[in-house]
Parts: structure tokens; sequence; C-alpha cells
């Protein structure tokens, strides 16, 4: 039987009508959720991540503050940007969009954020805060990874959980939820990542498998146990003649192998990538409470 599918855009449009509600309760209260994200250069993938942003962010009622930068703009330009936000107070999330030209550094960005309005989860004040297990705001894909798994009743405690990447954006921030005590966490850990041999025996030992590894249909359906819950995080475009493009997208599950495995899995598209934004909107709700005092 094949694999139920989690669908992530159905669970994100849940989380989008919570924090629809309570951006109008705070509007009420005459108090306006302002979101601004910076996108730096013309990345095709990028600007249109940032269109999809700024629609939900109107669509939920917020103040959406859209700061374009030109590819070649120096890092002190940018912080200054930055700066300015932190101290604007109609703003009460800020993020800027990656990936950025090669030349800005990205931690040197994360750090000066306030991190009061790190909607995105990646000061290293943040991090530290989740991993001693204190609030904080919470990178939005982990963070959407855990709604994606307790609100289809996939709930990780007492399960094996297998991360396929360790990266700053998904694998650790997902480690450090997945490990903490609660209804959301309490499973034991695995991270797997490029120099880790034989992925495949660690895979197969998953109930749960989440791959945020950035290769296409890396898994394959004899690295997954029989009825394990699949997160398939990657994006992939592959080429693909049948397609106006040119191109279509894929994760970095094989999908069609390993649903016939698997007892869920998620889809690509329309599987984590809603969630991500849904996430984000929910930090920046958060954020703007704390702020306010709301």
């Amino acid at each position: 039987m094949a694999a139920r599918i989690i669908d992530g855009k159905t669970i994100a449009e849940q989380i989008n009508a919570e924090t629809r509600a309570e951006s109008q309760r705070l509007k009420a209260r005459g108090i306006t959720p302002g979101l601004a994200v910076v996108l730096v250069g013309e990345d095709p993938a990028s600007k249109v991540y940032v269109a999809n942003k700024e629609k939900m962010a109107a669509d939920l009622g917020f103040h959406s503050a859209l700061k374009r930068l030109p590819a070649d703009t120096g890092e002190g330009d940018l912080l200054a940007l930055i700066d300015d936000l932190n101290f604007d107070r109609k703003i009460h999330g800020i993020l800027v969009q990656s990936p950025l030209p090669k030349h800005l550094r990205e931690d040197e960005i994360w750090d000066d954020i306030d991190p009061t309005k790190d909607v995105d989860g990646f000061h290293p004040l943040n991090l530290g805060r989740l991993a001693a297990g204190q609030r904080a705001p919470v990178a939005c894909t982990p963070a959407g990874i855990i709604e994606m798994l307790v609100r289809s009743g996939a709930m990780p405690s007492g399960k094996h959980a297998v991360i396929v990447g360790r990266s700053i954006r998904v694998g650790r921030p997902l480690q450090l939820l997945l490990s903490q005590k609660g209804r959301a966490g309490d499973a034991t850990v695995t991270v797997c990542h490029s120099r880790t041999p034989d992925i495949g025996a660690h895979t197969r030992q998953a109930d749960i498998l989440i791959a945020a590894i950035g290769q296409p249909r890396f898994i394959k359906a004899d690295m997954v146990k029989p009825g394990a819950v699949v997160i398939d995080v990657g994006i992939n475009a592959v080429p693909d003649a049948t397609r106006k493009s040119g191109t279509r997208l894929v994760g970095d599950v094989d999908f069609d192998a390993v649903k016939e495995v698997a007892s869920a899995i998620s889809p690509v598209p329309g599987g984590v990538g809603p969630m991500t934004i849904a996430m984000l909107m929910h930090n920046t709700i958060a954020a703007c409470r704390a702020r306010e005092s709301a």
C-alpha cells in the first residue's frame, strides 16, 4: 500500500489561519505586525520566494517592507540597512533572503540582526537559546517540519529520527528540536552528512527520516525502513523536456519508489516549502507580540 501523503500545503493553511486570527486580534488593539525582507541581487529562485512571502504577509494583514539591493552592494551598506530596520518600530521581524552574493558573509549579516527581530532563527544568541532549551525564534524550516509531524499524527516521542544533512538552516536546529523534552520532541536523533560512511545503514533504522542533503533523489527505497515516516526537505531543479521551463522540481527523496515503502511521506513541491513560509509568519507574530507586550 502506498504511503499516506503529508500535505504541507494543507497544514500550512491551518497555521496561516491561526496567524491571521492573531494578526486581527493585534490590529484591533492598534498593533500591526511588521515584516521586512531584504533581497540582495537578482537570484531567480530568491525573487520567487520573496514574492511568495510578500503575498502571504499582505494576506495575513501584516505591514510588509521589501528592501531590494543590487548584487554589488557592499557589506557596510547592507549592515547599515539592517541597523535602520533594527530601530524601526514598525518592523517586528527582519529576514535577509539567502543565498547572498558570495562577497557578503552570511554569518556577519545574521549577527547584526536584532535577536528579537530574528524571525529566521539564525542569530547565534537564538541558536544558543534553542540549544539550552530556552524560548527563542526557531529556524522556519525545522519548525515547520516539527509542525508537519505533530499535526499529521507522526509524533516524534520515543522514535528514532535520522536527519540526513547538518546545515545550520535545517539539520542542526532540527536535531535540537527533536531531542528536546516534550510532546514535539523526545526522539532519539542520529545526524548523517557527507562524511558519514554508509548512510543507508543509518537511514534504514529510522522511524522518522528527514532528508535535507541537497541532492536530487538521494534517498532510495532500499535506504528506508518499511513503515517509516519520510520528510523531504530538498528542492532540486532537474531537466525535464516535457516542461515549458525545461526543468521540474524534485526532492532529496526518490518519491515514486519510497512511497511504496514508507507509511507517510511529504511531497516536493507541496510539502515542506509552504510550511517554511507559514512558520516565518508565525515567528513574525510572536516577535510582534513579545515586543508590544501583547
